[in-house]
Protein backbone atom coordinates (compact mmCIF):
# COMPACT_ATOMS: atom_id res chain seq x y z
CA UNK A 1 0.00 0.00 0.00
CA UNK A 2 1.15 3.53 -0.83
CA UNK A 3 0.21 5.95 1.94
CA UNK A 4 0.53 9.68 2.54
CA UNK A 5 -0.21 11.01 6.02
CA UNK A 6 -0.66 14.77 6.57
CA UNK A 7 1.66 15.45 3.62
CA UNK A 8 2.45 19.14 3.01
CA UNK A 9 4.56 20.70 0.27
CA UNK A 10 5.30 24.40 -0.18
CA UNK A 11 7.12 26.35 -2.86
CA UNK A 12 8.13 29.68 -1.44
CA UNK A 13 5.14 30.82 0.54
CA UNK A 14 2.61 28.88 -1.53
CA UNK A 15 1.18 25.58 -0.34
CA UNK A 16 0.82 23.22 -3.31
CA UNK A 17 -0.07 20.12 -1.29
CA UNK A 18 -2.12 20.85 1.79
CA UNK A 19 -2.24 18.27 4.59
CA UNK A 20 -3.11 15.30 2.36
CA UNK A 21 -3.83 11.92 3.92
CA UNK A 22 -4.66 9.17 1.43
CA UNK A 23 -3.66 5.65 0.41
CA UNK A 24 -3.40 3.88 -2.95
CA UNK A 25 -3.04 0.27 -3.96
CA UNK A 26 -6.34 -1.33 -3.02
CA UNK A 27 -7.77 -0.98 -6.53
CA UNK A 28 -6.49 -1.98 -9.93
CA UNK A 29 -6.63 1.49 -11.51
CA UNK A 30 -6.98 4.78 -9.67
CA UNK A 31 -7.34 7.96 -11.74
CA UNK A 32 -6.13 11.23 -10.25
CA UNK A 33 -8.01 14.17 -11.75
CA UNK A 34 -8.33 17.90 -11.17
CA UNK A 35 -7.56 21.27 -12.75
CA UNK A 36 -4.05 22.49 -13.50
CA UNK A 37 -2.20 23.36 -10.32
CA UNK A 38 -4.35 21.04 -8.19
CA UNK A 39 -1.29 19.22 -6.79
CA UNK A 40 -1.51 15.96 -8.74
CA UNK A 41 2.06 15.92 -10.04
CA UNK A 42 3.36 17.13 -6.68
CA UNK A 43 1.68 14.18 -4.99
CA UNK A 44 3.36 11.87 -7.51
CA UNK A 45 6.69 13.53 -6.89
CA UNK A 46 6.43 12.86 -3.15
CA UNK A 47 5.58 9.20 -3.64
CA UNK A 48 8.43 8.68 -6.11
CA UNK A 49 10.88 10.66 -3.95
CA UNK A 50 11.41 13.12 -6.77
CA UNK A 51 10.64 15.83 -4.21
CA UNK A 52 10.46 15.79 -0.43
CA UNK A 53 7.50 16.85 1.73
CA UNK A 54 7.91 19.78 4.09
CA UNK A 55 5.99 17.79 6.68
CA UNK A 56 4.08 14.55 6.93
CA UNK A 57 4.96 10.99 5.97
CA UNK A 58 5.02 8.99 2.72
CA UNK A 59 5.33 5.20 2.88
CA UNK A 60 5.28 2.26 0.47
CA UNK A 61 4.30 -1.05 2.08
CA UNK A 62 5.03 0.54 5.45
CA UNK A 63 8.57 1.65 4.57
CA UNK A 64 9.27 5.38 4.76
CA UNK A 65 10.08 6.63 1.26
CA UNK A 66 12.69 9.10 2.50
CA UNK A 67 14.59 6.35 4.36
CA UNK A 68 14.27 3.50 1.85
CA UNK A 69 17.31 2.94 -0.41
CA UNK A 70 16.60 4.01 -3.98
CA UNK A 71 17.32 0.55 -5.38
CA UNK A 72 14.87 -1.04 -2.94
CA UNK A 73 12.15 1.52 -3.65
CA UNK A 74 12.58 0.99 -7.39
CA UNK A 75 11.77 -2.71 -7.01
CA UNK A 76 8.41 -1.83 -5.41
CA UNK A 77 7.34 1.29 -7.25
CA UNK A 78 7.72 2.45 -10.86
CA UNK A 79 7.08 6.07 -11.84
CA UNK A 80 6.68 7.27 -15.41
CA UNK A 81 6.90 11.03 -15.49
CA UNK A 82 5.37 13.17 -18.21
CA UNK A 83 8.73 14.84 -18.95
CA UNK A 84 11.00 11.95 -19.89
CA UNK A 85 14.48 13.28 -20.65
CA UNK A 86 15.95 10.18 -22.29
CA UNK A 87 18.14 10.35 -25.37
CA UNK A 88 16.13 10.01 -28.56
CA UNK A 89 18.86 7.86 -30.15
CA UNK A 90 18.12 4.95 -27.86
CA UNK A 91 16.41 1.96 -29.42
CA UNK A 92 13.20 0.55 -27.98
CA UNK A 93 15.13 -2.47 -26.68
CA UNK A 94 17.73 -0.23 -25.00
CA UNK A 95 14.98 1.78 -23.31
CA UNK A 96 13.19 -1.28 -21.97
CA UNK A 97 16.50 -2.55 -20.57
CA UNK A 98 16.61 0.49 -18.30
CA UNK A 99 13.61 -0.94 -16.48
CA UNK A 100 15.75 -3.80 -15.19
CA UNK A 101 18.50 -1.62 -13.73
CA UNK A 102 17.15 -1.72 -10.13
CA UNK A 103 17.45 -5.50 -10.30
CA UNK A 104 20.50 -6.05 -12.52
CA UNK A 105 22.64 -2.97 -11.70
CA UNK A 106 23.66 -3.05 -15.36
CA UNK A 107 24.58 -6.75 -15.46
CA UNK A 108 21.65 -8.43 -17.17
CA UNK A 109 20.83 -11.98 -16.16
CA UNK A 110 18.64 -14.51 -17.93
CA UNK A 111 15.78 -13.45 -15.64
CA UNK A 112 16.29 -9.82 -16.61
CA UNK A 113 16.29 -10.66 -20.31
CA UNK A 114 13.09 -12.67 -19.88
CA UNK A 115 11.39 -9.64 -18.28
CA UNK A 116 12.57 -7.41 -21.13
CA UNK A 117 11.26 -9.77 -23.80
CA UNK A 118 7.91 -10.23 -22.03
CA UNK A 119 7.46 -6.46 -21.73
CA UNK A 120 8.26 -5.91 -25.42
CA UNK A 121 5.83 -8.68 -26.38
CA UNK A 122 3.09 -7.42 -24.05
CA UNK A 123 3.25 -3.95 -25.59
CA UNK A 124 3.34 -5.36 -29.16
CA UNK A 125 6.69 -3.69 -29.77
CA UNK A 126 8.54 -6.54 -31.50
CA UNK A 127 8.38 -4.81 -34.94
CA UNK A 128 9.93 -1.68 -33.40
CA UNK A 129 12.49 -3.13 -30.99
CA UNK A 130 15.48 -1.94 -33.04
CA UNK A 131 14.06 1.46 -33.94
CA UNK A 132 15.27 4.64 -32.30
CA UNK A 133 12.77 6.51 -30.14
CA UNK A 134 12.75 9.52 -32.46
CA UNK A 135 11.65 7.22 -35.29
CA UNK A 136 8.43 6.25 -33.50
CA UNK A 137 5.01 7.85 -33.47
CA UNK A 138 3.83 9.40 -30.22
CA UNK A 139 1.71 6.39 -29.37
CA UNK A 140 4.51 3.91 -30.14
CA UNK A 141 6.95 5.93 -28.05
CA UNK A 142 4.58 6.00 -25.08
CA UNK A 143 4.13 2.24 -25.34
CA UNK A 144 7.91 1.87 -25.25
CA UNK A 145 8.12 3.89 -22.04
CA UNK A 146 5.34 1.81 -20.49
CA UNK A 147 7.23 -1.33 -21.53
CA UNK A 148 10.23 0.00 -19.63
CA UNK A 149 8.04 0.44 -16.55
CA UNK A 150 6.54 -3.02 -17.01
CA UNK A 151 10.01 -4.60 -17.24
CA UNK A 152 10.79 -3.00 -13.86
CA UNK A 153 8.34 -5.56 -12.44
CA UNK A 154 6.87 -3.57 -9.56
CA UNK A 155 3.50 -4.00 -7.89
CA UNK A 156 2.80 -0.25 -7.97
CA UNK A 157 2.93 1.83 -11.15
CA UNK A 158 2.47 5.61 -11.29
CA UNK A 159 1.79 7.19 -14.69
CA UNK A 160 1.85 10.99 -14.82
CA UNK A 161 -0.33 12.21 -17.71
CA UNK A 162 0.52 9.35 -20.12
CA UNK A 163 -2.05 10.63 -22.66
CA UNK A 164 -0.36 13.98 -23.24
CA UNK A 165 0.15 14.85 -26.92
CA UNK A 166 -1.59 11.70 -28.16
CA UNK A 167 -4.51 11.54 -30.57
CA UNK A 168 -7.80 9.91 -29.64
CA UNK A 169 -6.90 6.50 -31.06
CA UNK A 170 -3.61 6.29 -29.16
CA UNK A 171 -5.16 7.67 -25.97
CA UNK A 172 -7.69 4.85 -26.11
CA UNK A 173 -4.98 2.25 -26.79
CA UNK A 174 -2.92 3.42 -23.81
CA UNK A 175 -5.89 3.35 -21.42
CA UNK A 176 -6.91 -0.12 -22.61
CA UNK A 177 -3.34 -1.20 -21.93
CA UNK A 178 -3.42 0.31 -18.43
CA UNK A 179 -6.62 -1.59 -17.73
CA UNK A 180 -5.10 -4.85 -19.01
CA UNK A 181 -2.00 -4.44 -16.87
CA UNK A 182 -4.19 -4.15 -13.79
CA UNK A 183 -6.55 -6.99 -14.68
CA UNK A 184 -4.11 -9.49 -16.20
CA UNK A 185 -0.87 -8.75 -14.36
CA UNK A 186 -2.20 -7.59 -10.98
CA UNK A 187 -0.55 -4.17 -11.18
CA UNK A 188 -1.82 -1.39 -8.89
CA UNK A 189 -1.80 1.65 -11.15
CA UNK A 190 -2.31 5.31 -10.27
CA UNK A 191 -2.65 7.50 -13.35
CA UNK A 192 -2.97 11.28 -13.66
CA UNK A 193 -5.56 12.16 -16.30
CA UNK A 194 -7.04 15.38 -17.65
CA UNK A 195 -9.87 13.66 -19.52
CA UNK A 196 -12.68 12.90 -17.09
CA UNK A 197 -14.37 10.46 -19.45
CA UNK A 198 -11.26 8.31 -19.83
CA UNK A 199 -11.03 8.24 -16.04
CA UNK A 200 -14.67 7.15 -15.73
CA UNK A 201 -14.33 4.49 -18.43
CA UNK A 202 -11.11 2.80 -17.32
CA UNK A 203 -10.59 3.50 -13.61
CA UNK A 204 -12.01 1.68 -10.61
CA UNK A 205 -11.58 4.70 -8.37
CA UNK A 206 -11.26 8.42 -9.00
CA UNK A 207 -9.46 10.81 -6.67
CA UNK A 208 -10.20 14.46 -7.43
CA UNK A 209 -7.88 17.25 -6.28
CA UNK A 210 -8.26 21.01 -6.14
CA UNK A 211 -5.93 23.64 -4.69
CA UNK A 212 -3.65 21.05 -3.10
CA UNK A 213 -6.39 19.08 -1.36
CA UNK A 214 -8.32 15.90 -2.05
CA UNK A 215 -11.91 17.05 -2.55
CA UNK A 216 -13.49 13.76 -3.69
CA UNK A 217 -12.46 10.13 -3.48
CA UNK A 218 -14.87 7.40 -4.54
CA UNK A 219 -15.65 4.72 -7.13
CA UNK A 220 -15.70 6.23 -10.59
CA UNK A 221 -19.51 6.21 -10.94
CA UNK A 222 -19.93 8.25 -7.76
CA UNK A 223 -17.55 10.97 -8.97
CA UNK A 224 -19.35 11.30 -12.30
CA UNK A 225 -22.08 13.57 -10.98
CA UNK A 226 -22.60 17.20 -12.06
CA UNK A 227 -22.34 18.65 -8.56
CA UNK A 228 -19.11 16.78 -7.79
CA UNK A 229 -17.39 17.69 -11.05
CA UNK A 230 -18.55 21.32 -10.83
CA UNK A 231 -16.97 21.58 -7.38
CA UNK A 232 -13.71 20.12 -8.69
CA UNK A 233 -13.39 22.20 -11.87
CA UNK A 234 -15.36 25.33 -10.88
CA UNK A 235 -17.44 25.13 -14.05
CA UNK A 236 -20.77 23.62 -15.03
CA UNK A 237 -20.51 20.00 -16.11
CA UNK A 238 -23.42 17.99 -17.46
CA UNK A 239 -23.35 14.20 -17.05
CA UNK A 240 -25.40 11.98 -19.37
CA UNK A 241 -25.79 8.22 -19.50
CA UNK A 242 -24.75 6.91 -22.92
CA UNK A 243 -25.02 3.14 -23.40
CA UNK A 244 -25.24 2.86 -19.63
CA UNK A 245 -22.03 4.79 -18.97
CA UNK A 246 -21.79 8.29 -17.46
CA UNK A 247 -20.28 10.81 -19.86
CA UNK A 248 -19.28 14.33 -18.83
CA UNK A 249 -20.17 17.18 -21.19
CA UNK A 250 -18.61 20.58 -20.63
CA UNK A 251 -18.89 23.58 -22.88
CA UNK A 252 -16.61 26.19 -21.28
Amino acid sequence: MIALENAVKRYGGQIVLDDVTISFGGEGVTALIGPNGAGKSTLFGLIGRLIRPDSGAVTVDGAAVDRTPSATLATRLAVLRQDNHIAARLTVHDLVEFGRFPHSKGRLTTVDRDHIERAIDYLDLQPFRSRFLDELSGGQRQRAFIAMVLAQDTEYVLLDEPLNNLDLKHMTEIMKLVRRMADELGKRIVVVLHDINFAATYADRIVAMREGRVVADAPAAEIMRPEVLAAVYDTDVDVRLIDGRPVALYYG
